[in-house]
């Protein structure tokens, strides 16, 4: 996970850099009694680049769903609810950062998905997104990768 983490960080930053961008993505260090609202953060003046953004990766070996009850923490304010709300206090623009991880030799894909899609589905009811259904989704952008970085443009 925490690679994948750091590899969507550099590819947002090496994305600023070539666009001549203000902005710059970082990942707060987790500590552990101290709440981590999202993995990603990106910072910068112009809106459209103030985010935040929670990551997962899941086998698609071992699961066919993301399911929030399993793959989001659940203890006293569900993880959901606290990413959410982070996002309303702060002004910024959500995302999920999903990596789909097929077994060994197979290239990973990810995709990064609107939080309004995540908190929609989990208002409604929702167990999770089905991952073998995930590009016909509205709201989401798969990331093409080349060589270490995947492409943000």
């Amino acid at each position: 996970m925490q690679n994948f983490e750091m590899e969507l960080v550099n590819s947002f930053n090496k994305f600023f850099e070539e666009k001549k961008i203000k902005a710059i993505a970082y990942r707060r260090k987790q500590a552990k009694f101290a709440d981590q609202f999202c993995d990603v953060l990106v910072d910068s003046g112009h809106s459209e680049f103030y985010l935040a953004i929670e990551n997962k990766s899941v086998n698609l070996n071992s699961t066919k769903k993301l399911y929030f009850s399993q793959h989001f923490h659940c203890n006293e304010r569900d993880q959901l609810e606290r990413i959410t709300d982070f996002l309303e206090k702060s002004g910024r623009k959500g995302f999920l950062a999903l990596e789909i991880r097929e077994g060994r030799g197979k290239l990973k894909r990810a995709f990064l998905i609107d939080w309004e899609v995540i908190w929609e589905k989990y208002q409604n009811g929702e167990k999770g997104l089905d991952l073998t259904q995930i590009k016909k989704l509205k709201g989401i952008k798969e990331l093409k990768r080349q060589s270490k970085y995947y492409l943000m443009g």
